[in-house]
C-alpha cells in the first residue's frame, strides 16, 4: 500500500506545446492518502487514462514528479512501482487454469510452493473463485474472468496499489452491480489503495470514498458523493454528477434575490452576501431533486409550464419553463402534475450561486 503524491504533474503529448490547451493534464498537485478508494471520474478526453498511466509509469509526465509514500518513482517503470493494473478487458492466460492464473505472479518471483498454495486459496475465497480453481479461465463468464485478473493483483502482499482503467465496461447491467459490491468489499477488507477510472458517475459514486471530477486535463473538485452532488465546486461537476444534472439559471442581485429576467428569487443572507462581493457572471445552481413542483400557488412559488413529463417508475422528472429558461425537477413517487400550468418553488437551503463556473463558499 502507498500514499500516492502527485507534485505539480503535467503532461503533453506534443513536442513543444505552446499553449495551456495543447496539455492533456493541467497541473495536478495533490495527495492520495494510503488505503483509500478513488474513483477518477469525468468524460471521455478528459485525462483521466494519461493520468492512470502517468500513476502506473506506463507514461512519464511532461512535467513534474510522482512519489509512492515519498519516494520519488517518475522514473521507474510499472514492474519497478509494485503496482498491480486490472484493464477494461481482463488480461488472462485462457489455457490456464483458475489457479495457475492467479499463482503467475507469485511464481515468476520465486514464492515457494506451500506460499502460493495458501495465498492463491486465500484470494480465491475473498473474490467467490473457489469453485473454480482448477476450471480453465476460456470457459467462464466475463465478470468471473474479471474477479481473476484482479485477483492477480491481490494475490501480491507487497502490492502498493491497484489500478483500474474501465473494468465494468464489458460487464453485464445485473453483474455489474454484483462485481462493483464485491470491489468494494474486498476494499474494506484489505484496505488497499485502489484507483477507479470511469466515466460512469454511478459506479464512481457508489465504488469510490472520494472521487476526483476531471474536466479539460485538470481536477476540478476531489470530495464524496455528497460533497459533489450538494456543493459543486465547478458548474461542469454540478451538470456532469446527477441525473439530471444540476439547473443553472443566469442572474443578477437585486438586494437578497436574485432576478431572472423579471422574477426575483429570495436568497438566504449568506448565499447573497457570496453573490454581492462577486465581480463575475452570475449564476443560480438548484438541483433537481430539490426543486418543487405544486399544482396551484404557494408561498414563494412561480408560475410555470410543464413542456414534459418522463415516468421512470418510482419517480418523474418534470421539464418546464420559467422566464425563457429550461428547468427539470423531480417529482417523488405519489406526486403528480395534471396540467401544463404548474409553480415552482426554489427552497433557500438548496440554492446555490456560481460566478464564472465557480461555486461562491465561505471560507473557513
Amino acid at each position: 500500500m502507498a500514499e500516492i503524491t502527485l507534485d505539480n504533474i503535467a503532461h503533453c503529448y506534443l513536442t513543444t506545446p505552446k499553449k495551456e490547451s495543447d496539455y492533456a493534464l493541467r497541473l495536478i498537485d495533490n495527495i492520495w492518502e494510503d488505503g483509500g478508494a478513488y474513483a477518477l471520474l469525468g468524460p471521455s478526453g478528459c485525462g483521466k487514462t494519461t493520468l492512470l498511466n502517468i500513476i502506473s509509469g506506463l507514461l512519464t509526465p511532461s512535467k513534474g514528479r510522482v512519489l509512492f509514500d515519498g519516494k520519488d518513482v517518475t522514473a521507474l517503470p510499472p514492474e519497478k512501482r509494485n503496482i498491480a493494473q486490472v484493464f477494461q478487458f481482463p488480461v488472462l492466460y485462457d489455457t490456464m487454469t483458475v489457479f495457475n492464473n492467479l499463482a503467475f505472479p507469485l511464481k515468476n518471483r520465486g514464492f515457494n510452493k506451500e506460499d502460493i498454495n495458501k495465498r492463491v486459496l486465500d484470494v480465491a475465497e475473498i473474490l467467490d473463485l473457489t469453485d473454480c480453481l482448477n476450471k480453465k479461465a476460456a470457459g467462464l463468464s466475463a465478470d468471473a474472468k474479471q474477479k481473476i485478473s484482479l485477483g492477480r493483483g491481490l494475490v501480491r502482499k507487497d502490492v502498493a496499489a491497484i489500478l483500474f482503467d474501465e473494468p465494468l465496461t464489458v460487464i453485464d447491467p445485473q453483474l455489474k452491480w454484483q462485481l462493483r459490491g464485491k470491489l468494494k468489499e474486498v476494499h474494506e477488507q484489505l484496505k488497499l489503495t485502489f484507483i477507479y477510472v470511469t466515466h460512469d458517475q454511478m459506479e464512481a459514486l457508489t465504488f469510490a470514498d472520494k472521487v476526483i471530477v476531471m474536466y479539460e486535463g485538470a481536477i476540478v473538485q476531489i470530495g464524496t458523493p455528497q460533497e459533489l452532488f450538494e456543493n459543486p465546486s465547478h458548474k461542469f461537476v454540478g451538470y456532469f454528477i446527477g441525473s439530471p444534472g444540476m439547473n443553472f439559471l443566469p442572474c443578477t442581485l437585486n438586494g437578497n434575490k436574485a432576478m431572472i429576467n423579471n422574477i426575483g428569487i429570495e436568497l438566504d443572507d449568506r448565499t447573497a452576501a457570496l453573490g454581492e462581493k462577486s465581480t463575475g457572471t452570475l449564476e443560480l445552481g438548484i438541483r433537481p431533486l430539490y426543486l418543487e413542483v405544486h399544482p396551484e400557488e404557494v408561498e414563494n412559488s412561480f408560475p410555470t409550464q410543464v413542456k414534459s413529463i418522463e415516468d421512470l417508475g418510482s419517480y418523474k422528472i418534470i421539464t418546464a419553463d420559467l422566464s425563457g429558461n429550461t428547468l427539470r425537477a423531480i417529482l417523488p413517487e405519489g406526486k403528480d402534475i395534471f396540467s401544463e400550468n404548474a409553480w415552482l418553488r426554489f427552497p433557500k437551503s438548496w440554492i446555490r450561486l456560481f460566478a464564472n463556473d465557480r461555486l461562491l463558499t465561505h471560507q473557513g
